[in-house]
């Protein structure tokens, strides 16, 4: 079984194809290659790459549910 989480776009470095995704407090580089983000989207991030852009919506049910996961 594959999870991504999601995260908050803070910056993107378009020469590396990377962007710093902010996860509850916890920042990383993930891959921006395979989608299309923009600084302040929120998108899934799976192995270190951006997989797919989502709402805020779902974004913050998909927190949610982790964080009912590990309670």
């Amino acid at each position: 079984m594959c999870v991504a989480i999601p995260g908050l776009v803070e910056s993107i470095d378009e020469i590396n194809n990377t962007a710093i995704v902010d996860f509850s407090g916890n920042k990383i580089n993930a891959r921006t290659s395979l989608v299309d983000i923009e600084v302040g989207d929120y998108a899934l991030v799976h192995a270190g790459c951006v997989i797919q852009k989502i709402n805020k919506t779902q974004a913050q049910e998909l927190e949610e549910l982790f964080f009912e996961i590990e309670g």
